[in-house]
């Protein structure tokens, strides 16, 4: 099996395992609020990580080397990607809406890609640079839903954000970033290509994709809870939340620190741009499997169908080039 083709598997194993955890994170979010379920996500994260690196130990036959400069790139990448990435994505949605939220997420490749090619030297030829561009606005058309955008409205049945009156000029900074959609989507778009870009280098200079998610996962708990006001309140809460909600969650992170193993692992093969790309195609899978399981027969239209031809174009061109 070649590099590229392996590369390739990896991501399309790692599209895979977000698009459940995404599912099921519909399922989920319904059932306890998404802070706890936060919490328990990146519990599970650290759990699953640490059981698998301990079997990959034992399984192993060469002896484990460390690498300190990449296991900081590992860690730094989860203090993005883990917590920061997470964060400003999770205020998008509560305030604006994963209409709008998702609009932003997947123009992270593109930040990726520019990254990449000025810190790590990662060129693209013009026909790899169209098809990202293809893809991104294939998958802008599938998570574009009508009226979804307009001023007020938060989409996908989200409840809009509101606060109490305040004079504009009163408005801390912190304040005025959770107020602007742009702020915030742009700011969890720009942490993950950030994460991805120190995952990338740090996996090509030290092949430990499983141990690398298991530092980036215990940084971003380790930030959550360092950046927890209220730390007494969310055991409280834990506590008393939906047992099968917090099970749900607990799948989630399952699934989604799987992905991020995939990826991380793809990214020793593949282009950066390629492998990111790959993984936020979950959209064209979600849409199909929301209207067969979840019975969103509303979410498939004319330019969902459109966007989806264009994404599958655009990834057909990267993979075949």
């Amino acid at each position: 099996m070649s590099d590229a083709l392996l590369g390739h598997l990896l991501a399309v194993a790692s599209l895979l395992f977000f698009t459940a955890a995404i599912m099921f994170t519909k399922v989920a979010s319904s059932r306890i609020h998404i802070g706890v379920g936060f919490f328990v996500a990146t519990l599970a994260n650290i759990v699953v990580s640490a059981v698998a690196f301990a079997l990959q130990l034992a399984w192993r036959d060469e002896a484990l080397t460390w690498n300190i400069n990449a296991l900081l790139l590992f860690a730094a990448a989860g203090a993005f990607a883990t917590y920061l990435g997470r964060w400003f994505f999770f205020e998008s949605v509560v305030r604006f809406g994963p209409a709008k939220a998702s609009l932003f997420q997947v123009s992270s490749p593109i930040f990726t890609a520019l990254m990449a090619w000025v810190l790590l030297g990662e060129g693209l030829s013009w026909w790899a640079v169209l098809a990202i561009f293809m893809t991104v606005g294939g998958l802008m058309l599938v998570s574009y839903k009508p009226g979804s955008l307009a001023k007020g409205q938060s989409g996908d049945g989200a409840v809009p954000y509101q606060t109490a009156a305040q004079p504009p000029g009163l408005l801390t900074m912190k304040e005025r970033v959770l107020r602007s959609a742009l702020l915030l989507g742009l700011g969890s778009s720009l942490a993950y290509a950030v994460g991805n870009v120190l995952r990338g280098a740090a996996v090509r200079s030290w092949n430990e994709p499983v141990l690398g998610a298991l530092v980036g996962a215990l940084c971003g708990l380790a930030l959550h809870l360092m950046f927890t006001a209220d730390k007494r309140g969310l055991v409280a809460r834990l506590r008393s939340s939906n047992r099968s909600g917090c099970y749900l969650f607990a799948l989630v992170g399952l699934c989604n620190i799987s992905g991020q193993i995939c990826v991380i692992g793809s990214m020793r093969y593949i282009p950066l741009t390629v492998a990111t790309l790959m993984t936020l195609c979950t959209p064209i899978l979600i849409f199909p499997l929301s209207y067969l399981f979840l019975k969103k027969q509303d979410d498939m239209t004319l330019t969902t169908i459109l966007g989806g031809i264009l994404t599958l174009l655009g990834i057909f061109i990267i993979v075949m080039r």
